[in-house]
């Protein structure tokens, strides 16, 4: 596994019925994927399978299982899960930001903005802090599209 790896993300978030407020990641239109290079040349992409997550008060969280790795060979799958993320140690990632939400609330259905967030990920027991820029797109009253403009990329040695 090279040293570096590229996430694109992709989070639906709906209104949660509870709580007019809050919102909740739609894992079924939700993505969170990845590159690995390996043999230095041969990229290969990747994705998880659940991701859960919320938006309360301005914070946005997304958790992903990392037992969810889908990397279309059974085999590397195992792999990942035990060599590169340890899931019996650590089973989740987390990715954390802040998301104003009067912007949000300003935002016309079918209107979007570009925005750089500043991104907590929990990964490993090791937290880091990454940049992305990000389009958020107000698809309905209850439903936000937040996915990253430009892939985020990440030391796995850090």
């Amino acid at each position: 596994m090279k040293k570096v790896l590229s996430l694109f993300l992709m989070a639906l978030w709906s209104l949660n019925a509870q709580a007019q407020a809050d919102l909740q990641l739609n894992n079924k239109q939700s993505a969170i994927n990845f590159v690995s290079i390996k043999k230095s040349t041969v990229g290969e992409v990747h994705h998880f399978k659940s991701l859960s997550g919320t938006y309360r008060n301005g914070e946005a969280k997304v958790e992903i299982d990392l037992s969810s790795v889908e990397t279309s060979i059974p085999i590397r799958n195992k792999r990942m899960q035990n060599m590169l993320f340890d899931v019996s140690q650590y089973p989740l990632a987390t990715i954390t930001t802040k998301l104003d939400s009067a912007t949000l609330d300003k935002l016309n259905v079918g209107q979007y903005i570009q925005e750089k967030l500043d991104l907590t990920l929990n990964l490993h027991g090791i937290v880091n802090k990454v940049s992305a820029t990000v389009n958020i797109v107000k698809l309905s009253n209850n439903v936000i599209l937040v996915y990253s403009v430009y892939p985020v990329m990440i030391n796995a040695s850090d």
